[in-house]
């Protein structure tokens, strides 16, 4: 079977939990299928510019990607769509958290996450790094709307400073859907949620990748494991999901491979790379 572009997730796809970067094995696998002539990039809810540093600023391992679960799409380095969301589009976000107490929204000004909606508190219970690199008002508190076109943003939910668990992001994640018309809401992890144009998410990314190369899906090849992978599990045929996915990414995987932390993905593209097929059911 001749493979023309992999994707895959990055966080506990290919970057265990805590890690900083991917192994170098993961990085060398990439190298394997670039010199074999197929395009391999990331399929994330990162935005682009975050994205290098998790490759030890490898750009090469970077520059086909879909970014921020679709709202960025890149093929060789060249953007082939973006999103934007500027204060108008943001509004009706904020004025459903308002009554959601834990609840908030940042956006991102390039590759700095401002906060939107809510406290930095909260946010740093369920997204650490965003907290930490998160521009606020001089108070610590939210800084409004945003006057720039943000080019990712994302709700949070905490509970009494705490994660909320699975059930309650999931209503969080239905009310914003039902209450916030032209704009999707997926769930990546508890407390958190991408904001998406209405109909772009990662599996409208890997068409607009394929489209522009002019390959069939049944040339993809997919990794994930979460919630965000759902799109492009039920678009691409080829989908692989790790040992450590959660139920119902696993449920919706064609392929099985072993856990992130055993690098399981970049074997499974070395295969690829050397031209067979590492899957079994």
């Amino acid at each position: 079977m001749g493979i023309k572009l992999i994707l895959t997730d990055i966080d506990r796809t290919i970057l265990p939990h805590g890690a900083e970067r991917v192994s170098p094995g993961t990085v060398a696998a990439f190298h394997a299928a670039l010199d074999a002539g197929i395009h391999v990039g990331p399929a994330s809810g990162r935005g682009y510019g975050w994205i290098p540093p998790f490759f030890g600023g490898d750009e090469e391992c970077c520059k086909t990607c879909v970014a921020t679960n679709g709202n960025q799409v890149f093929l060789d380095g060249q953007r082939l769509r973006e999103a934007r969301f500027d204060g108008d589009i943001l509004a009706p976000v904020v004025r459903h958290l308002r009554d959601i107490p834990g609840s908030g929204l940042i956006a991102f000004d390039g590759d700095v996450p401002t906060l939107v909606a809510g406290r930095l508190e909260d946010l740093a219970v369920v997204f650490p790094a965003y907290a930490r690199a998160c521009r606020t008002a001089p108070d610590g508190g939210p800084l409004g709307l945003p006057d720039f076109p943000a080019t990712k943003a994302n709700a949070f939910l905490a509970r009494d400073g705490r994660r909320p668990g699975d059930d309650e992001t999931r209503a969080f994640v239905e009310g914003l859907n039902q209450a916030v018309e032209g704009l999707d809401f997926d769930f990546p992890e508890p407390g958190f949620t991408n904001v998406m144009r209405a109909g772009w998410n990662k599996a409208s990314g890997i068409d607009c990748l394929a489209d522009a190369l002019g390959i069939s899906l049944d040339e993809v090849v997919v990794f994930g494991d979460a919630g965000n992978d759902l799109s492009m599990f039920a678009r691409v045929p080829n989908s692989v999901a790790v040992a450590n996915a959660t139920e119902e990414a696993a449920r919706a995987a064609r392929w099985h491979i072993g856990a992130c932390e055993d690098d399981a993905v970049a074997q499974a593209i070395e295969g690829l790379a050397a031209g067979e097929w590492p899957f079994h059911e």
